[in-house]
């Protein structure tokens, strides 16, 4: 009987395997792939786009063209500039005073772009989408300093009394409790009424080492490069070189020129902005310059 029961099974699975070819059975499914890890799309540069020519006001017909979108937090005292020493990754002074008057940002890499960012004016504004203390009129900062810890593609880590100037009157408190917003900007000609482009000799510059913080540049309001041409002895007294050799970026809108040898002055600068644009500052610092001192040149970017 076992034999026979043997028999019968293998006769059952041999018919049921014919009817399987004959209808054509499925093939399982291939084996699912792992998921593809993705990444962040990269930084494109130049980013953000270039400062308008004519930047439209809140009351214009274009008041919303160009705005991106970015994310805002804040650093420092409610009513400060930021950064304890009132200073920050760019190198510039006394951010807390006029022309900068604590509206300051740090920014990330689209917006600090390793040090040739700094100086770049920024609208910024925050609707009451966004939360109901905003206002929705721009204010504009300047981008002084580094944020090294992004939340965004664009992310501005402003002082806290720009962050609080984008609130409704009376709920600037209101808005910095709220910590992190989101937030729109674009790129606007930085404006410095009254002032030229501005050079101060950094501590610790020597006859064989000289290091230049550059500041106050309307228009782009930031530098790409900057050459330096010394004088040599002639008819008269000395006279320069006619030679420009390109000084190198220290960090921020700090640029150097390490020499090995004394160099002599009085020295005249050229400074190139983001668009292109180049600037002359004839013998701006004199013969007997001085470290950590301050020259005003006769010149501005129009």
């Amino acid at each position: 009987m076992a034999s026979s029961s043997s028999s019968s099974g293998a006769v059952a699975f041999v018919m049921l395997f014919c009817i399987l070819a004959a209808h054509g059975a499925e093939s399982p499914p291939p084996p699912l792939s792992p998921p593809a890890t993705t990444s962040p799309p990269p930084y494109v540069s130049p980013t953000p786009p270039s400062p308008a020519a004519n930047p439209t006001s809140v009351n214009g017909t274009d008041a919303d063209a160009g705005w991106l979108d970015a994310r805002a937090t804040w650093y420092g005292a409610p009513t400060g500039a930021g950064p304890d020493d009132d200073g920050g990754a760019c190198g510039f002074k006394h951010v807390n005073l006029p022309p900068f008057s604590s509206m300051t940002s740090c920014g990330n890499e689209p917006l600090f772009k390793d040090g040739k960012g700094c100086g770049s004016c920024y609208q910024i504004r925050c609707v009451a989408q966004n939360n109901p203390a905003c206002s929705g009129v721009p204010e504009t900062v300047i981008i002084t300093d580094m944020n090294y810890y992004p939340v965004a593609r664009y992310h501005f880590d402003l002082s806290g009394t720009a962050f609080g100037a984008m609130a409704l009157p009376g709920l600037n408190e209101q808005l910095r409790h709220a910590g992190i917003i989101d937030m729109q900007f674009r790129r606007v000609p930085c404006e410095y009424p009254g002032l030229t482009v501005t050079f101060h000799v950094e501590e610790g510059s020597n006859p064989n080492y000289m290091a230049i913080l550059v500041e106050y540049e309307d228009g782009d309001g930031d530098v790409v490069q900057v050459d330096i041409m010394e004088s040599r002895p002639g008819v008269g007294g000395m006279s320069p070189t006619g030679q420009w050799e390109p000084m190198r970026e220290s960090w921020g809108s700090i640029w150097r020129m390490d020499t090995g040898r004394p160099m002599q002055g009085p020295f005249s600068l050229r400074i190139t902005n983001e668009s292109g644009k180049t600037l002359v500052a004839d013998q701006v610092i004199p013969a007997d310059w001085q470290p950590d001192a301050i020259y005003s040149s006769i010149v501005q970017f129009n």
